[in-house]
C-alpha cells in the first residue's frame, strides 16, 4: 500500500517551549517564613495545583515579584508562532523489539521524503548572543547544500526506558513524579540532563540530532548519555517536526497519553502492526484493579496528607479531598461488609464455590450501594479535580519522601522502599478506578471478588471500541497489519459497527512460500483409533494422554531437527509431564530427541531456548552417542503464552508445529460471562436476526478468542520464502466447517484431514522424504 505523505519542511525549526507545566506552589519564600504552618518549603510541592488558590495569595507578593510574574506570563510573538509541522505516520507496536525491527527494514528502502524547499538555520543564527534561546530560520533553495535526513523518524518511550540519571532512578518512589518535581527546582536541586528553559538551544540540538537518524529506543538512550541530554523530553520535543512517530500501544491509544505527549492525531496516517493484539490491549488497558489493599493504603495516605496540609489547602481543595475521603472510605466498608457476609456463607470456600465468591455489578448499581452520601457526588467534578490539581501524584510523592526519611541509611528498609518504587503508587489506582467509573453504565461492569482470602475490586470495560472509536474518528486513514490477524470477522465486529461499510476495507494475501512448502493435517484418531477431543473435562483421561504419548512417539521418528508442540495450558502440560513420566513414554521421547518445556518464569526462557537451538545444531553423531538419537530437539510450549507470540521458529526451529486441542477460555469466568453477555445486547440492539441454528454474538466471540490464539501459534513457524514445515492440529474438532474457516486461507487451503492415524504418518513420511530429497 502506498501512503502519500505530504513534507512540510525538512529541517526542524527552533521554537522555545516548556517541557512540561512546572509544579506550583503559589506561595513565596518570605510566605514560608510568616506562616505559622509546619509545613516545610520543600513540601510546598506537594500541595495541589489551584489557580484560584494562587490568586488569592498574590496580595502576599511583593510588587517587584508580582511585575516579574506579569512579564512572564505574557506571551511574546516568538511564543505565539505555531511551530512547523507535517503529515505524519503514527506507527504503533506492541513492544519496543517489534518497532525496533521496523526501522531495521526502514533503512532498507530507498525512500526520499524530500520537498521542494526546506527549512535551514539562518546564517545569522551562529552571531545570536549566548543567552538566546531562538535560533531565526529561513526557506532556503534545494540549491543550496544542505545535508537533510530522508525520513525523520522519533521513537518514543517511557521515563523508565529512557531517563539517564541514575541517581534519580535509584531513589524510592514514582521515578514519573520525582522527574516532575526536578523540572520546577533550580541550579544543583534540577536534573543536571535537562536544560532550564533559557538555555532552550542545548535541547533543541539534541532534537535535531534524534532527527538526524532514526534511532531506537537503545539509542536514543546512548545519544543521550552521549549528549548529557535527556532522550526523554529530548524525543517528545521532536514529535512535532518527525514524518514517523514510532510508539507503543498504550502510548496511541490512551488519551491520556496523548496529551501528555502533545500528539494530535486528526488528520495523520496511523499503523498499528501485530493488530491481533489491538482488542485484548484496548480491554486490558481500560480494565482496572483495585485490591484492598490498595484502597486502605490510599485512605490512610490521604488522612494522613489531609491532616498535614490543612491549614494550606484552599477551601475548594480542601471540600474536593473531603468528598474523596468520603468516597473511598464507603467503598471500603461496603468491600470489608462484603467479605464478612462472603465468609459467612462460604466458611471454605473452593474451586467449587468460586462463582459464589464472586459479584457483578455496574457502576450505577456500586453508587447506590454506597450510601446516598456517595450517590449525591459528581464523578465528574471528582474526575475533574484529579486531573486539574494532579493530586494522586503529588501525595504519592510526598508519602515516598516520608518514607524515605524514615528509612534512613538502613539497608533493609531502603531495599523495601527499593521494591515499592518499582510498584503504581496506590493512589494512582483508585484515581484510574474512579475515572472509569465515569464511563458509560451499560460499556463496564465491576466485578467483587475473593482472592486468597483477599476482596479485589476490578473495573472491566466490556466495549474495546470505545476508547478507538476516539483514534479512528480524527485521523485520516487507519491501517490495521498483522501477519494472522484470522478470524478477520472478530475485528470488525468488535470495533468498527459504527462505520459505514464503504469506509472499511479488508485486504488478504496467500503466503509467499510455494504451496509444497507447508502441509497442514487434522488428526481426528490415534493410533490405537481412539477419538481425539481434548475437551477440558476429559484432560485428565489417561488413556487419551497415552494415545497422545504414542502420537508423539511417532513424530518425533519422522520429523527432522527442532519441532513445537503447543498445548491449551500449563495446567494441561504438567498433567501430561506427570503422566507420561509415570508411563515411561516421557524416557522414550527423550531417547529420540532431547526435550524442553516452556517455563511458567519469564526469566527462565531465554536460557531455555538459547538450549533449544543449540541442541538443533549439534550433527547426529554427535547427539548421543551410542544411543541411536537423532539429533534434533522437541520444545513443548503453551499457546498464549510467552513463546507463542513475537518468536520466529526458523527453518530447523520447528520443521513441525504441532497444536494439541483447542485452547477455549474458561467460561466460569466473570469477567468472560460479562463480555459475552454484552456482544449479544449490543447485536440485539443494532436489530440483528440470525437464521436458525445459527451460532450466536457470545459464541462467536468465545470461538473467535480460541483461534486467534491458535493461529498466533501456527504462525511461528515458515518465516521466509524458502522456509519449510508441516502443521500438525491434532483434535477432531478441527475438521468441523465453523473451525476450519476460522484459520488463514493459507492454511485452510491446503488442510488434509485424515481419517486415520495411518495415513497421518504417511502424508508426513512422503512431505519429509520429498524436502529431504530436495536439499
Amino acid at each position: 500500500m502506498n501512503l502519500n505523505i505530504r513534507n512540510a519542511f525538512e529541517k526542524p525549526s527552533r521554537k522555545k517551549q516548556a517541557y512540561e507545566k512546572p509544579l506550583k506552589t503559589g506561595r513565596n519564600e518570605q510566605t514560608e517564613k510568616s506562616s505559622t504552618s509546619d509545613v516545610h518549603l520543600d513540601d510546598m510541592a506537594f500541595l495541589p495545583d489551584d489557580d484560584n488558590e494562587a490568586r488569592d495569595e498574590d496580595d502576599n507578593l511583593s510588587p517587584e515579584v508580582r511585575a516579574m510574574m506579569k512579564q512572564l506570563e505574557r506571551p511574546s510573538k516568538v511564543d505565539a508562532e505555531p511551530e512547523p509541522t507535517c503529515t505524519k505516520i503514527y506507527y504503533a507496536s506492541r513492544t519496543h523489539s517489534q518497532l525496533s525491527q521496523v526501522l531495521h527494514e526502514l533503512e532498507k528502502l530507498q525512500i526520499n521524503l524530500s520537498g521542494t524547499s526546506v527549512l535551514s538555520l539562518h546564517p545569522e543564527a551562529s552571531k545570536s548572543p549566548p543567552d538566546s534561546a531562538k535560533r531565526p530560520i529561513s526557506l532556503v533553495d534545494e540549491d543550496d547544500e544542505v545535508t537533510t535526513p530522508e525520513v525523520r523518524a522519533v521513537s518514543l518511550g517511557s521515563r523508565k526506558q529512557l531517563c539517564i540519571n541514575e541517581n534519580l532512578k535509584g531513589k524510592a518512589g514514582d521515578l514519573d513524579e520525582a522527574c516532575r518535581q526536578r523540572l520546577s527546582e533550580k541550579g544543583d536541586r534540577r536534573c543536571q540532563y535537562l536544560p532550564p528553559i533559557e538555555d532552550e538551544i542545548r535541547i533543541l540540538d539534541f532534537r535535531d540530532q534524534v532527527l538526524a537518524t532514526p534511532k531506537d529506543i537503545e539509542d536514543l538512550v546512548v545519544s543521550g548519555q552521549n549528549a548529557q541530554t535527556c532522550p526523554y523530553f529530548g524525543s517528545r520535543r521532536a514529535i512535532t517536526q518527525a514524518q514517523l512517530v514510532m510508539l507503543p500501544y498504550n502510548l496511541l491509544l490512551q488519551s491520556a497519553a496523548r496529551e501528555s505527549l502533545g500528539i494530535d492525531l486528526k488528520d495523520q496516517v496511523i499503523i498499528i502492526d501485530e493488530a491481533h493484539n489491538l482488542i485484548s490491549t484496548l480491554l486490558s488497558l481500560s480494565t482496572i484493579q483495585l485490591p484492598l489493599k490498595t484502597l486502605t493504603t490510599s485512605l490512610h495516605q490521604l488522612s494522613i496528607y489531609l491532616a498535614r496540609f490543612k491549614d494550606r489547602l484552599s477551601t475548594q481543595n480542601s471540600l474536593h479531598l473531603k468528598r474523596l475521603v468520603g468516597l473511598l472510605d464507603a467503598l471500603l466498608k461496603y468491600a470489608e461488609e462484603w467479605k464478612g457476609e462472603r465468609n459467612k456463607v462460604n466458611p471454605n470456600p473452593g474451586p467449587a464455590k468460586a462463582k459464589e465468591n464472586v459479584e457483578t455489578m455496574t457502576s450505577g448499581e456500586l453508587l447506590r450501594k454506597l450510601g446516598r452520601k456517595v450517590e449525591g457526588i459528581n464523578l465528574l467534578e471528582v474526575e475533574a479535580y484529579l486531573k486539574k490539581s494532579r493530586i494522586a501524584r503529588k501525595i504519592s510523592g510526598y508519602c515516598a519522601k516520608e518514607l524515605e526519611k524514615a528509612a534512613g541509611a538502613d539497608p533493609l528498609k531502603r531495599a523495601k522502599l527499593s521494591r515499592l518504587s518499582n510498584t503504581t503508587p496506590p493512589l494512582h489506582a483508585v484515581e484510574s478506578f474512579i475515572v472509569a467509573l465515569t464511563a458509560s453504565s451499560d460499556d463496564g461492569r465491576v466485578t467483587f471478588s475473593m482472592i486468597d482470602d483477599q476482596v479485589e475490586i476490578k473495573y472491566q470495560h466490556l466495549n474495546p471500541a470505545t476508547y478507538f472509536r476516539e483514534v479512528v474518528e480524527v485521523a485520516r486513514s487507519v491501517v490495521l497489519a498483522g501477519g494472522t490477524m484470522s478470524p478477520i470477522s472478530d475485528v470488525t465486529n468488535q470495533l468498527f459497527t459504527w462505520l459505514s461499510a464503504e469506509k472499511l476495507t479488508t485486504f488478504s494475501c496467500g503466503h509467499i512460500i510455494p504451496a509444497s512448502n507447508l502441509q497442514t493435517l487434522v488428526v481426528k484418531k490415534g493410533p490405537r483409533g481412539g477419538d481425539l477431543q481434548f475437551k477440558f473435562d476429559r484432560r485428565n483421561d489417561q488413556a487419551l494422554l497415552a494415545e497422545l504419548g504414542q502420537i508423539m512417539l511417532n513424530f518425533a521418528n519422522v520429523v527432522p531437527s527442532g519441532m513445537v508442540v503447543f498445548v491449551p495450558s500449563y495446567s494441561f502440560l504438567h498433567v501430561l509431564i506427570n503422566a507420561w513420566e509415570s508411563s515411561g513414554t516421557l524416557e522414550k521421547l527423550r531417547s529420540k530427541k532431547r526435550v524442553f518445556m516452556e517455563p511458567q518464569d519469564a526469566s527462565g526462557v531465554e536460557r531455555v531456548l538459547r538450549e533449544y537451538a543449540a541442541e538443533i545444531q549439534v550433527p547426529t553423531v554427535k547427539a548421543a552417542p551410542g544411543s541411536g538419537r537423532k539429533a534434533g530437539a522437541l520444545l513443548f510450549a503453551v499457546i498464549g503464552a510467552k513463546l507463542s507470540e513475537g518468536l520466529n521458529f526458523t527453518d530447523d526451529l520447528a520443521r513441525a508445529v504441532v497444536i494439541i486441542g483447542l485452547p477455549f477460555a474458561n467460561l466460569a469466568s466473570p469477567e468472560l460471562r460479562e463480555r459475552m453477555q454484552y456482544v449479544n445486547r449490543l447485536e440485539q440492539s443494532r436489530g440483528v436476526k440470525r437464521l436458525p441454528g445459527v451460532k450466536d454474538a457470545a459464541t462467536e466471540l468465545y470461538e473467535n478468542m480460541c483461534m486467534n490464539a491458535v493461529n498466533q501459534s501456527i504462525g511461528r513457524a515458515i518465516r521466509h520464502k524458502d522456509d519449510w514445515a508441516s502443521l500438525v492440529l491434532i483434535d477432531g474438532r478441527y475438521s468441523s466447517p465453523r473451525i476450519r474457516s476460522k484459520l488463514p486461507k493459507w492454511i485452510g487451503e491446503s488442510l488434509i484431514i485424515t481419517e486415520t492415524f495411518g495415513e497421518v504418518m504417511k502424508e508426513m513420511g512422503r512431505f519429509y522424504r520429498e524436502k529431504k530429497s530436495r536439499l
